[in-house]
């Protein structure tokens, strides 16, 4: 669709998922009704037929091909870049409209001095999923997925009453320092400033990275009375056979891109003293994991070896991070693709 004034430009980023990508357009032209808008769709896979069965069944939208699977943050820029409208809606495939929330959403951020917005996203079964996160003192939250020593640090943080990490439940308008990149309605005026994604990430902790430098020119919210739903992790959790929802699991693939990107998104925020206190501690992470889960499968009377492999996943996830730490604490441009 070609409209001339003020619009709101839509990207969805497709990889290996037309099903999910074509549900997600036609929940929006059902729905989205209160604005005009358009749909850019970046493809990341050159093989295959899923551009051809988008462009088939949704006739109106922008595809974008790239020759690669170039992960989020590329994908993204992309689609910034062959966007016409003065608002950005960066939305997974893996989402779906309820209601006009996106409509309402773009007339909220661009009613407001807000430069970036997200709504209450909600799981399958509509209970509310973390829409809105705090930056934690040097990215120290991510700790947390750390076997055992995670649970101390948690403990710990309750114990003094630490600032949460996250808004779950968001009021009416919850004023946030990043927002989930599974929707993320930025003003175009702002990445002008910003700068877009950095597209050193393949996939997570990029827009954490991109907001922190967005609220460096002004302020971002969630607007709690806006819902859309996500299936959480739904694309790579299929290509990866992967059964666990989530970002805690750090034993495969997905674990250790997990792990390269927030360790990256540190070095980038923080700096090089963070980044290796981050690391060391995953190191230390692997030794306590080993003796926390032998002891406590003794103290249960069941073999210690039971959680082993584990240990021997997340000891080789750690290593490949000391390999790629010297390019990290360069900070020199790199495509940190893990899978």
């Amino acid at each position: 669709m070609s409209y001339s004034g003020s619009y709101l430009s839509i990207i969805i980023v497709n990889y290996r998922s037309a099903s999910l990508t074509i549900d997600c357009i036609s929940s929006l032209y059902k729905l989205c009704v209160s604005v005009p808008f358009e749909i850019i769709v970046v493809n990341n896979d050159s093989q295959g037929g899923d551009k051809e069965r988008i462009l088939h069944t949704c006739k109106d939208v922008l595809l974008v091909q790239m020759p690669y699977n170039a992960g989020f943050a590329r994908a993204n820029n992309a689609g910034i870049s062959a966007a016409k409208g003065d608002t950005i809606l960066l939305l997974n495939p893996d989402t779906f409209a309820i209601d006009d929330s996106i409509g309402q959403c773009y007339k909220q951020l661009n009613n407001s001095y807000y430069l970036a917005a997200g709504v209450q996203v909600l799981d399958e079964e509509r209970h509310p999923q973390i829409s809105g996160n705090f930056f934690i003192k040097k990215g120290l939250n991510h700790l947390l997925p750390i076997p055992y020593w995670g649970d101390f640090i948690r403990w710990l943080g309750y114990s003094t009453r630490s600032k949460v990490p996250n808004v779950k439940v968001s009021s009416e308008v919850e004023e946030v320092d990043w927002i989930s990149g599974a929707f993320l309605m930025v003003k175009k005026e702002a990445i002008d400033k910003a700068g877009l994604l950095d597209e050193d990430f393949f996939l997570y902790a990029e827009e954490v990275e991109w907001c922190s430098r967005l609220r460096k020119y002004g302020r971002l919210c969630i607007f709690g009375n806006l819902k859309i739903v996500h299936l959480e992790g739904g694309v790579i959790n299929r290509e990866q056979n992967i059964q666990e929802k989530g970002y805690y699991n750090l034993y495969d693939k997905k674990g250790l891109q997990l792990m390269v990107s927030n360790h990256l998104r540190v070095r980038k925020q923080y700096g090089v003293f963070w980044f290796l206190f981050l690391l060391l501690n995953y190191t230390a992470g692997v030794f306590i994991f080993f003796v926390c889960s032998t002891v406590h499968q003794l103290s249960n009377l069941k073999t210690p070896f039971k959680e082993w492999v584990k240990v021997k996943a997340f000891f080789k996830n750690v290593l490949i991070l000391w390999k790629l730490s010297p390019l990290i604490i360069r900070n020199k441009p790199h495509f940190y693709k893990m899978f």
